[in-house]
């Protein structure tokens, strides 16, 4: 069973202040080429979470200045979350529940990391290859019994 922070760990953790102009997170989004950035409050508190959807619909499709306005108060405020020892079917499971693509991922109340959906898709398509794999080789490597 792999776990979140098999996934998580290595990985850089980005994040914003909640007191950021939107168009300086969403430049950094861009450069990190990431979907969706944690918010923190000036102690380091988890607060939010930005996305592109956040963007796109709280602030480009009513018009709002991506200069003058801060991502506290455009970011998605009631989160999810995923525990460093969840496994992926867990956080898939509330992703779709959510209809989500980012889970921040907290430990003691901190975070250490963010997964996507990205992420968890690439892990169980390489498990679903390496299982496809081992079919066909066990189906033409097989001894014939009938012969």
């Amino acid at each position: 069973m792999i776990q979140i922070l098999d996934l998580i760990e290595g990985k850089p953790l980005i994040h914003v202040q909640a007191t950021d102009r939107v168009r300086d997170v969403a430049r950094t989004m861009s450069e990190e080429n990431i979907g969706a950035v944690a918010v923190l409050d000036s102690g380091g508190v988890l607060v939010g979470l930005f996305s592109e959807r956040d963007l796109m619909t709280r602030v480009v499709a009513p018009g709002l200045d991506p200069e003058r306005i801060s991502v506290a108060s455009v970011m998605t405020k009631e989160l999810a979350i995923a525990d460093p020892v969840d496994d992926i079917d867990l956080c898939l499971q509330k992703m779709t529940a959510l209809n989500c693509r980012h889970l921040p991922v907290v430990s003691d109340g901190s975070l250490v990391g963010m997964i996507s959906l990205r992420d968890l898709l690439s892990v169980e398509n390489k498990t679903s290859r390496a299982r496809a794999s081992f079919l066909n080789e066990l189906v033409i490597y097989s001894p014939d019994y009938e012969t």
